[in-house]
């Protein structure tokens, strides 16, 4: 059989389930540590419940992935997992899921793994959300997911460094309500609210306007010219205004990384 038969008779195989998603319909994707719990307990001593050289590999992670072909809006990234908005009106690779599924989480995986000096696994699905305001509650859920989970961790290892095992950690606060954990934290001289808001809210990626100093080749002049520069946003709000600020985003959002090929 000829090369070309055997390609039309086979590539089938691979394609047969390609989902385009449809047109004016956002896509998020998540992009999750795969045993990032193994690999952060057991393989590296990672400092418990937040640990600044983690966080910067993250953040270099979310900069490569929104700078790498895909027409990203916003980032997001909490803990071990990775959250990107693309451009509503994105055609990169003809929007299909099953490319951005595969080729997201090789390129988190690949950086990641360059930052650690050991593999670091991700997984990614996307989201297909229809309107607006979906997008807008999709951040606020995580935005309140990195929150909670911040203060489940000062807890949790508040209280196994004062011994108690992870099972009786786990269940001293488990079920128990907000005001309880911050009076828990607050009765041993920590008080959460003075904690770093990157670690209660998650990090932000996006586009902003910035002046800089260019040179003019044709005029053989210094000239000031204005650049899309990619934003890490430490401090990010909470609430409405969080969602003020997505919405915000949603509609000026700047685009900087060009779009791969098909």
């Amino acid at each position: 059989m000829k090369f070309t038969e055997l390609d039309t008779k086979l590539r089938i195989y691979e394609t047969a389930h390609d989902f385009c998603v449809p047109p004016n319909i956002y896509m998020v994707a998540r992009i999750d540590g795969r045993s990032f719990t193994r690999l952060t307990k057991e393989k590296h001593n990672f400092e418990r419940p937040f640990d600044i050289r983690f966080r910067d590999f993250m953040i270099e992670t979310v900069k490569h992935l929104m700078d790498c072909g895909f027409q990203v809006i916003y980032g997001f990234t909490e803990s071990d997992e990775i959250s990107l908005l693309f451009d509503v009106n994105t055609t990169v690779f003809s929007r299909k899921t099953r490319k951005y599924n595969s080729v997201l989480a090789g390129e988190a995986s690949a950086k990641f793994s360059l930052l650690l000096g050991d593999i670091g696994a991700f997984d990614c699905r996307i989201s297909q959300l229809p309107r607006k305001q979906d997008v807008i509650d999709y951040f606020r859920w995580r935005n309140e997911d990195a929150h909670r989970n911040s203060l489940n961790a000062h807890c949790y290892w508040m209280l196994r460094n004062k011994n108690y095992s992870a099972k009786e950690a786990t269940k001293k606060i488990e079920g128990k309500s907000v005001a309880f954990k911050n009076e828990m934290l607050f009765k041993e001289g920590m008080n959460f609210n003075d904690f770093p808001k990157w670690q209660k809210r998650g990090i932000g990626f996006y586009w902003t306007e910035v002046e800089k100093e260019g040179f003019n080749p044709k005029t053989n002049q210094k000239e000031m010219a204005i650049r899309n520069e990619l934003k890490v946003d430490m401090e990010l709000p909470m609430g409405n205004e969080y969602s003020q600020m997505i919405s915000s985003l949603i509609e000026n959002g700047k685009l900087t990384a060009k779009s791969d090929k098909d």
